[in-house]
């Protein structure tokens, strides 16, 4: 790929802080990442319900939707996962100099790549949520069948089963699905949202 050497950002007249301040919340991303059936899809679209009725601006990037618009080029080889995630930060950083609250819910397997993404924000503005819900778990849930193709060697590549998955470090958030039903998730995460200071109010940290 050639990159162009004549071109410039452009500089808004509204700054992200005016931007915040017109929301009356702080932007930042709430990176959902786990297991393919661990529930990272299903706690951020109803995280974001939540945010919604308090009145809070918030936006679902999620991996399958991704890939059928900006990400419908690329396969599931590490080389395209990668670019996936790298493509979906680039994203995610847009819609937090906009003033949203944005969620995204991506296996997103690879440390590296999560990283990456953490490294394009402000600090405060990467946070990983990781939905560590067991692997048995999630192959139970599995209505497409996906694990069990995989598992007879129908899809290669598959994260958990013969490609891995790299277990955050120090995510600032864990949930475990398995553990607790949907609505102690939400919560789980509109807590640390509330106590860290992204909504208003009080900042634990």
């Amino acid at each position: 790929m050639i990159k162009s050497d004549h071109i410039t950002w452009q500089t808004s007249q509204v700054s992200k802080q005016e931007r915040q301040q017109l929301a009356g919340h702080q932007s930042a991303v709430l990176w959902f990442t786990g297991l393919s059936g661990s529930g990272k899809s299903t706690i951020a679209n109803a995280v974001e319900k939540a945010l919604y009725d308090q009145g809070v601006g918030s936006y679902v990037l999620d991996g399958d939707n991704m890939r059928f618009g900006l990400n419908k080029n690329l396969g599931f080889s590490a080389a395209d996962r990668t670019e996936n995630i790298r493509r979906i930060g680039e994203v995610a950083k847009l819609f937090v100099d906009a003033g949203t609250l944005t969620l995204t819910a991506f296996i997103s397997p690879y440390r590296a790549d999560r990283d990456q993404v953490r490294a394009l924000l402000a600090d405060r503005e990467f946070i990983e949520v990781f939905v560590d819900t067991p692997l048995a778990v999630c192959e139970q849930r599995d209505v497409k069948q996906l694990y069990a193709k995989a598992r007879r060697g129908e899809i290669t590549g598959f994260t958990g089963i013969d490609a891995p998955y790299e277990v955050p470090n120090n995510p600032e958030i864990t949930i475990d699905t398995s553990a607790q039903p949907l609505e102690v998730s939400v919560n789980q995460v509109l807590v640390y949202l509330q106590n860290h200071g992204y909504l208003g109010g009080r900042r634990d940290d």
